[in-house]
C-alpha cells in the first residue's frame, strides 16, 4: 500500500533547502508528497532530503540508469532517506529494474521500514515523435511507453511514470494494481513550458492516473498554497483508492 494519501504531488525543483522545507510545510495540507529531483539533490544531498522528509513524504526522482549492480547500490544508498517513491529509467532494462526492486526490498527490510514504490520512467514528457525518431526509436510515444511499462511490470516495479497522453492506455494494459504517476500536468490556461505531452489535473486523473505531478505552476505562482489547494479541490471528486 502506498504511503501517499493524496493524488497531488508537487515537484520542488529548487536549489535552496530552507526554501524547500518552508514551501513543503506550507503545501503539506494539499499534497500527498513532494518530488525532489536532480536539481535539489545535487545542491543539497541527503541532508537536504532528510530536512524536507521531516515535513512531508518524499518522491525521490533521481531516475537511476546504469548497470544493474550500480543501480542496486544507489538504491540501497537512498532507501535510508525513507522516500515513499523512487525512480529508475525503464530503458535500463529488465535486469537493472529487477536489481533495483530487490535492493529496495532488502534495504528496507534491514531497516524494518516500508520500501519505496519503485517507479520506472517511460518516455519523458518533453519528448515528441520527432525527438524519438532522432534517437532511432521509430515508434509513437504511446507505443514505446507501453512496451517499457510491460518490461517494468515483468521486473517487479510497482508502477511507471508516464505522460497523461499514455495513462489511459497503460491503465488498460497494466491493470488497476499498477501505479501510474503523471508529470506534465498544467492547470487550465497554464503555460506548457518545456513540456510537450500535457493535460489538466482532472483530465489525467479521469484517464486513470493515481498521482499527478505539478511543479512550476505551483512553485512559481504568486500564491503557491492557493494554487495547490485549488488543484486539490479539483481532484477531490477523484480520490486515490
Amino acid at each position: 500500500m502506498s504511503q501517499v494519501a493524496l493524488p497531488l504531488i508537487c515537484a520542488l525543483d529548487l536549489t535552496d533547502s530552507d526554501h524547500a522545507v518552508t514551501l513543503a510545510n506550507q503545501l503539506s495540507g494539499s499534497v500527498g508528497a513532494v518530488k525532489l529531483g536532480h536539481e535539489f539533490f545535487t545542491n543539497n544531498g541527503p541532508d537536504g532530503v532528510r530536512a524536507v522528509a521531516a515535513v512531508v513524504p518524499i518522491f525521490l526522482d533521481l531516475k537511476f540508469h546504469d548497470i544493474p549492480n550500480t543501480v542496486a547500490a544507489a538504491v540501497r544508498a537512498v532507501v535510508p532517506l525513507r522516500p515513499v517513491m523512487l525512480t529508475v529509467h525503464a530503458c535500463g532494462g529488465l535486469k537493472m529494474m529487477q536489481a533495483a526492486c530487490a535492493a529496495a526490498d532488502q534495504a528496507a527490510s534491514a531497516l524494518d521500514i516500508q520500501p519505496p514504490l519503485i517507479l520506472a520512467v517511460t518516455v519523458l514528457t518533453s519528448l515528441s515523435v520527432a525527438d524519438l525518431g532522432r534517437l532511432g526509436i521509430g515508434k509513437e510515444p504511446i507505443d514505446w511507453a507501453v512496451g517499457l511499462a510491460d518490461v517494468a511490470r515483468q521486473a517487479g516495479c510497482d508502477g511507471v511514470v508516464c505522460s497523461p497522453h499514455e495513462v489511459a492506455r497503460l491503465r488498460q494494459v497494466c491493470g488497476d494494481d499498477f501505479t501510474l504517476v503523471t508529470p506534465g500536468i498544467r492547470p487550465v490556461g497554464g503555460d506548457d513550458d518545456d513540456q510537450k505531452r500535457t493535460a489538466t489535473p482532472r483530465q489525467a486523473i479521469s484517464a486513470g492516473a493515481d498521482y499527478i505531478v505539478v511543479g512550476r505552476p505551483i512553485t512559481q505562482a504568486a500564491d503557491p498554497v492557493a494554487v495547490a489547494a485549488g488543484i486539490a479541490a479539483e481532484l477531490s471528486a477523484h480520490p486515490v483508492l
